[in-house]
């Protein structure tokens, strides 16, 4: 009897936590320029205790509560006075025991400055990690996740790629020539289906299990960085999953947009996806409305960014991925369709934090109008400012596309990239401008030119040569394509080859790999590998002709550095009259063929034996 008393008075003394389920973000930092932090505490009847902390430079400024009791909101501040440390938060309440939680506040890895994004010296290589490589089998197969199997014959079910497999293959990134990585989401979507791209979200600080853990993100993180390879992180502001964890009980009668709707069980409003709205002056408010408050789908909720504890919520919870990943870059999907005055106060939280860090945004428009509203220092008139360094550049992927497709005549033809870089004009930073060949949700760019390599070889290098950060989607440098279903995201998204054990074709090492295949990475290597040690592609001045007799002519320069692009769509031997480029004062001048490392004295003229891409430097 004497034991057992003695039993429960220990365990009466034992820090109780059951009735706290979660509080989030799960730990902080000292040290921000803003020393607000706000927590979200959930559990059970929480509504009904009051919180007590007593850490020196840590203060409770106020206490919110939600409509549900299992929530409480706690404003702190975080003043210079505080420490790294655990510090407990006590909460009481009348004829219940004390809850008491500890809570941990870090010490910051580097300061804010030293967060330095992508820019244009940079080339980012695109992952579906689920596609990507399978390093660790065990995890493929998670006990108690909705979708549990695993099936590389269907299109939209999971593979088994995961972060490991991105590590592990971290050498062939960069022996490519590659300078960043976007990874899409690997947070946790535990959906019945089609839970592998990684766009429908469950909870907002968990890895999904199937691609590994925490510590393998932060360690794919620094092992990226030892490289010389900057890891920049998707997210999603719009919407997250309708399995979610909030989701069976939502804090606030506004947490999510529709809200009574989706709890009366009534049909789903959907977004009209009419993305003009955020600019036309004359749209109606009932379509403003339905295009930022609409869901995507029945499982992707619409969060409401005007309530300001899921905004306080979002900001945060990008700043705790950023110093726990130690990220260089954040990709933030759909960024038109949240509340925009939103995303203005998050890209500027963000950019005030970290000064040197980026930001690039998906505006998927080929209006450059558009697309230019959204980038930070735009001439809005409505006065708008994005706080966003830099948006996606659809327009001018189009107008590659077009370029190489068509027939040349007085409008068609390569004419399209000529104009379409004229409309540079129209942009506050085109060299921050994220152009790209295609991604995980349009066709393979080898489709888009009906799987022509010349064409594909064209595209990249036009590409890689611009004013741009340009962004590769991985496996078009072996020429990967979804021509038999076009359109088909599950095939866009296919495996990429030696990314799982047993693979015949590796294409990591080469092997089995076939001769156009080969020669198309080979090709893109040495672009590549030009590009990232040339300062002229990164910072200098363009001029370019416009097109003649099927060429088009682009010229890259700083000081005494010239890059000269030229591309021919003649199918015959062609005679370069180079007297029009007077100019470029390059006359009697010998620059090199980056792909045969041929020497040749820009005289007279050039001869092009093919039809394809040719690149000069000055360079020795």
């Amino acid at each position: 009897m004497k034991k057992i008393l003695v039993t429960l008075i220990m365990l009466w003394g034992i820090t109780v936590t059951a009735q706290i389920d979660r509080v989030e973000p799960p730990n902080w930092w000292i040290g921000f320029k803003d020393a607000s932090l706000q927590l979200l505490v959930k559990g059970d009847d929480i509504s009904a205790y009051v919180p007590e902390i007593a850490y020196a430079g840590v203060s409770i400024e106020k206490v919110h509560k939600a409509k549900s009791p299992n929530y409480l909101f706690l404003d702190l501040k975080i003043s210079s006075a505080a420490k790294p440390g655990s510090f407990t938060i006590i909460f009481d309440t009348k004829g219940k025991k004390k809850i008491k939680y500890q809570y941990e506040l870090k010490a910051r890895v580097k300061p804010s400055e030293e967060f330095i994004g992508f820019n244009s010296s940079d080339v980012i290589y695109l992952i579906t990690p689920d596609r990507f490589a399978n390093a660790e089998p065990e995890n493929d197969i998670v006990a108690g996740l909705k979708e549990s199997q695993i099936n590389r014959d269907a299109d939209y079910a999971r593979h088994g790629g995961d972060i490991k497999g991105i590590t592990n293959n971290l050498p062939y990134i960069s022996e490519m020539g590659f300078t960043a990585i976007w990874s899409c989401p690997v947070l946790i979507n535990d959906m019945d289906q089609w839970s592998y791209h990684g766009y429908a979200i469950t909870d907002l600080y968990k890895i999904d299990p199937r691609f590994g853990t925490l510590d393998q993100y932060v360690e794919l993180s620094s092992k990226a960085s030892e490289k010389g390879v900057k890891l920049i992180m998707d997210q999603i502001a719009n919407h997250c999953g309708l399995e979610h964890w909030w989701m069976k009980d939502l804090p606030f009668e506004n947490w999510i947009n529709y809200q009574a709707e989706f709890e009366a069980g009534e049909k789903t409003v959907y977004s009209n996806h009419k993305r003009t709205t955020n600019q036309d002056s004359y749209a109606a408010k009932i379509d403003s409305k339905e295009m930022t408050e609409g869901w995507f789908v029945d499982t992707m909720p619409d969060l409401n960014q005007d309530n300001p504890f899921m905004a306080k919520y979002l900001i945060q919870n990008s700043i705790w991925w950023i110093e726990t990943a130690q990220l260089s870059g954040i990709r933030q999907d759909t960024y038109p369709y949240p509340d925009k005055i939103f995303m203005s106060n998050w890209a500027g939280t963000i950019m005030k934090e970290y000064p040197n860090f980026s930001i690039v945004g998906e505006e998927w428009s080929t209006n450059p109008l558009l697309v230019g509203y959204w980038q930070n220092g735009a001439n809005n008139k409505d006065g708008y400012d994005s706080n966003l360094k830099s948006t996606m550049d659809f327009p001018m992927q189009k107008s590659i596309i077009d370029a190489l497709k068509e027939e040349e005549s007085w409008g068609t033809g390569l004419v399209k990239i000529y104009e379409g870089l004229a409309n540079d004009y129209y942009y506050p930073s085109p060299k921050d401008l994220m152009i790209f060949p295609d991604n995980h949700d349009m066709d393979r760019i080898h489709t888009q030119l009906n799987e022509d390599p010349v064409l594909t070889k064209m595209a990249m290098a036009y590409l890689l040569t611009l004013p741009r950060i340009p962004q590769v989607y991985y496996g078009t440098e072996i020429l990967m394509q979804n021509t038999a279903k076009p359109g088909d995201h599950g095939l866009i998204r296919t495996d990429f080859p030696g990314g799982w054990q047993g693979d015949q074709v590796n294409a990591f090492t080469g092997a089995g790999l076939n001769e156009e295949q080969l020669d198309m990475q080979n090709y893109m290597r040495t672009l590549l590998q030009f590009r990232k040690q040339n300062k002229a592609i990164h910072e200098g001045k363009t001029v370019h002709f416009s097109p003649k007799e099927g060429i088009y002519v682009m010229f890259r320069i700083l000081d005494e550095q010239v890059v000269v692009l030229i591309l021919n769509k003649n199918d015959e031997p062609f005679e370069l009259d180079l007297k029009r480029f007077k100019e470029m004062t390059l006359e009697d001048k010998e620059l090199t063929n980056i792909f045969t490392g041929k020497k040749v004295v820009w005289k007279d003229s050039l001869t092009l034996d093919k039809k394809g891409a040719t690149i000069l430097t000055t360079n020795k």
